[in-house]
């Protein structure tokens, strides 16, 4: 194992491969030769010293931290500082540095966890006309039952013009049953914006496919963002929460804690998701009639 000391040292320290990583790329390049267990590796590590992260105590941490926090600015959290500690060819978790940063930088580090400057939007939100932005975004607040509603809505008008519940995020259901729909009866939008979420594939993939039946073909078919920056429809869901999901998922929780329902039956869980959709989907159809809002079920 000593030959292959330099070897070892570059791939823990250097690229900080894992134990496990590094004992199947040596036995597949030495296939004859026996010693390169995970057990056997960690051994031969401790005994030169190799380390995928530097071993500091919390003192030289905290002084490294600082010496970093000096340089690179206060503002800065535990991530930008690890990169700039690794740069500098000190290694050490995320972990540690954001536990140092809260004693080296205390008032800094509050201001920066608390701070929702990043989340909101500079600029005021605009749309110039119907179909030129649709945002649609889910909601989960029941998914642990079985439910889960995806709705829709034009950025211009604020007009829901779909609304699903499913007992899961499906990419086919939300193809056939909500943008299906919306094209049939509004045609097509400039640009879908969603979030970063693999529940949208195939609707965008419909949407860039099409995208030369836009009215405005000069902006990207859609946009994908994270769901705090898709604000539009995000403010819809407080009061579908507060009216609808928060008061159901109260007495379910209650029931699943007096042993009245089992989650863990398939055959509970099936009836518990159905009858949920089907409570959810009543409360929806009175939510959406305020003259805006056009409803599509399962």
């Amino acid at each position: 194992m000593s030959t292959f000391d330099d070897l070892v040292r570059l791939k823990i320290e250097g690229f900080r491969w894992t134990y496990d990583r590094l004992s199947t790329y040596l036995q597949s390049l030495y296939p004859e030769r026996s010693g390169f267990s995970v057990r056997s590796l960690q051994r031969f590590c401790n005994s030169k010293g190799i380390q995928r992260t530097s071993r500091l105590n919390t003192a030289d941490l905290d002084e490294e931290v600082a010496v970093a926090v000096s340089k690179a600015g206060p503002t800065y959290g535990r991530k930008t500082i690890t990169v700039f500690l690794a740069s500098e060819g000190v290694r050490v978790s995320e972990r540690r540095v954001g536990e140092s940063l809260r004693r080296v930088n205390p008032i800094y580090n509050h201001a920066h966890r608390t701070s929702t400057a990043r989340q909101v939007n500079p600029h005021r939100y605009h749309a110039d006309y119907f179909e030129q932005k649709l945002h649609i975004n889910q909601n989960e607040k029941l998914v642990m039952f079985g439910c889960t509603h995806i709705c829709a809505l034009d950025g211009y008008s604020s007009k829901i013009v779909g609304f699903v519940t499913l007992p899961v995020k499906n990419n086919y259901i939300i193809y056939s049953d909500l943008f299906i729909p919306i094209l049939r009866q509004y045609g097509m939008w400039d640009q879908i914006r969603v979030d970063q979420g693999k529940e949208w594939v195939l609707l965008l993939f419909v949407q860039e496919w099409l995208s030369h039946f836009r009215s405005n073909t000069r902006k990207y078919p859609h946009c994908r963002s994270t769901s705090k920056q898709n604000h539009a429809v995000e403010r819809i869901w407080v009061e579908v929460n507060s009216r609808i999901n928060y008061p159901i998922k109260t007495v379910l929780v209650h029931m699943e804690q007096r042993d009245e329902i089992n989650l863990t039956d398939d055959h509970v869980k099936y009836c518990v998701s159905w009858f949920v959709i089907r409570v959810t989907q009543a409360g929806t159809r009175y939510w959406c009639k305020h003259g805006t809002c056009t409803e599509y079920q399962v």
